[in-house]
């Protein structure tokens, strides 16, 4: 039996705090870009998750491995799962809104589904494991609206930034393949390479971009949580699940992350969720149920 086939209750949890902490980052990420440039936040994230996840591996006298192989794994997962996705992402947000940015970013697990089926033993694509991932998108699509859909499209800088975000999504599917195929090194060590080239790489392109003027603390705060919650810590959880339960399975992800934005606004602000966001947790639950019972 495959990992991709034994989903017990350690790869849910795992799943469900990547969804605490990257559902979060797009609340930190709207923040830090209206007062920084998109490059200053992402070589500011990437250097505050060095930072840490580098002294641990240094501080515990892990050992990184040798050989050219491995390098350039991680050299591709710096680059495709890190500094291209991060700085479309945010590039991307400074133009369109929240709910078009989810709905983009869902192209995440259909492109996941598609790649897996040709790059990932045990991951072959059949009629039930497709048929939830198109009813959690279709749910995705109802909890956001029809007004977002009408945005789809457009010319000019809009569509520039729609393409951008698509772009990251579809960095992160294939960040997720290639995580998956990786020779097999220690998950601590793994992000902390990776995190550390990603920085280098990113570092030219926040060199480029001159600092804004009246910083405010909380652009600085959001990019330190940014740093230590949604970079250091999911990148270690995101390489322990991706080895643990397979892509395809990590890329559910992307359905739970809207349900943890509902949820923080019924629990923080005290908002209640209209018809459209229950019927949209009623198709992505069923949809996960679908998936999950369409293994092969």
């Amino acid at each position: 039996m495959s990992a991709s086939q034994r989903h017990g209750l350690i790869p849910w949890l795992l799943l469900l705090s990547l969804v605490a902490m990257w559902g979060s980052s797009f609340l930190l990420t709207k923040i830090a870009v209206s007062h920084l440039a998109p490059a200053h936040v992402v070589s500011g994230r990437l250097i505050v998750a060095t930072l840490l996840l580098g002294g641990m591996v240094v501080f515990a006298r892990k050992r990184v491995p040798a050989g050219s192989k491995v390098w350039r794994y991680f050299v591709a997962m710096a680059i495709v799962g890190n500094v291209l996705p991060f700085l479309l992402i945010s590039w991307g947000q400074q133009r369109i809104d929240s709910g078009l940015a989810g709905i983009l970013m869902a192209v995440m697990p259909l492109t996941t589904l598609v790649l897996a089926h040709f790059f990932v033993d045990g991951e072959r694509m059949n009629r039930g494991r497709l048929g939830g991932f198109l009813l959690g998108f279709a749910g995705i699509v109802v909890l956001i609206g029809p007004a977002s859909l009408a945005q789809l499209g457009g010319s000019g800088e809009f569509l520039v930034a729609q393409l951008a975000v698509l772009g990251g999504a579809i960095c992160y599917a294939v960040n997720t393949i290639v995580a998956r195929r990786r020779p097999e090194a220690d998950a601590w060590v793994t992000a902390a390479v990776v995190l550390a080239i990603a920085t280098v790489v990113s570092s030219p392109f926040a060199a480029a971009q001159p600092l804004f003027e009246d910083i405010p603390v909380q652009a600085v705060i959001a990019v330190v949580l940014l740093g230590l919650i949604s970079t250091a810590a999911a990148t270690v959880i995101y390489f322990k699940l991706v080895a643990l339960a397979g892509p395809t399975f990590l890329s559910l992800i992307n359905y739970l992350i809207p349900l943890w934005a509902v949820g923080m606004g019924m629990v923080f602000l005290g908002e209640r969720p209209d018809w459209n966001a229950l019927l949209a947790l009623v198709l992505i639950l069923f949809g996960i149920a679908l998936s999950q019972r369409g293994k092969s």
